[in-house]
């Protein structure tokens, strides 16, 4: 998206010039990309009520152990908790509540059938702004053992190791 702003020119006149507005991420789920395998990601919209949107645009959102799951044709997300918005009113509403994601009906469909039939989970990696609307990045992931957690570790320290030698030198 685009905002018109006018600026003055050198020589005095007024002229009408477009920004592009810059996609700000409000939380990230940063274990998840731990636990899981991550096979796809997409897009989803995100319904939300009320003083949620200032309490995102504050950052004041987690992710851990959040889920999705369908329900009647629709995608939820669960355990995602935003905190009630400090100046909020009466109208705010609680912070860990089923929360509907938006998306096309064979995009559900089609995700639905990958988790039953392949027994994977749908997991939210990160929650964000798009042109001023929330948008949940949804992975399609597949659960980690021990064994490749810790060949993880073993990658990435090892990574560590030789990028501070090569800083060395």
């Amino acid at each position: 998206m685009w905002i018109l702003s006018t600026s003055l020119i050198s020589d005095g006149i007024y002229g009408i010039f477009t920004v592009p507005m810059k996609d700000t991420s409000a939380s990230t789920n940063r274990k998840a990309r731990f636990t899981y395998t991550i096979l796809e990601s997409l897009e989803a919209g995100i319904e939300l009520k009320g003083t949620e949107v200032k309490s995102l645009r504050n950052g004041q959102a987690s992710l851990v152990d959040s889920f999705a799951r369908n329900e009647g044709g629709e995608l939820f997300l669960y355990n995602m908790h935003i905190p009630p918005y400090a100046f909020g009113n009466r109208a705010n509403v609680e912070p860990i509540r089923p929360r509907k994601l938006l998306l096309h009906r064979s995009q559900i469909r089609r995700l639905t059938e990958e988790v039953a039939l392949k027994r994977l989970t749908l997991v939210p990696l990160k929650i964000y702004f798009k042109n001023g609307i929330a948008k949940v990045e949804l992975a399609l992931a597949k659960p980690k053992k021990l064994y490749d957690k810790r060949e993880d570790i073993k990658k990435r320290d090892s990574d560590r190791e030789i990028k501070r030698r090569l800083a060395e030198q």
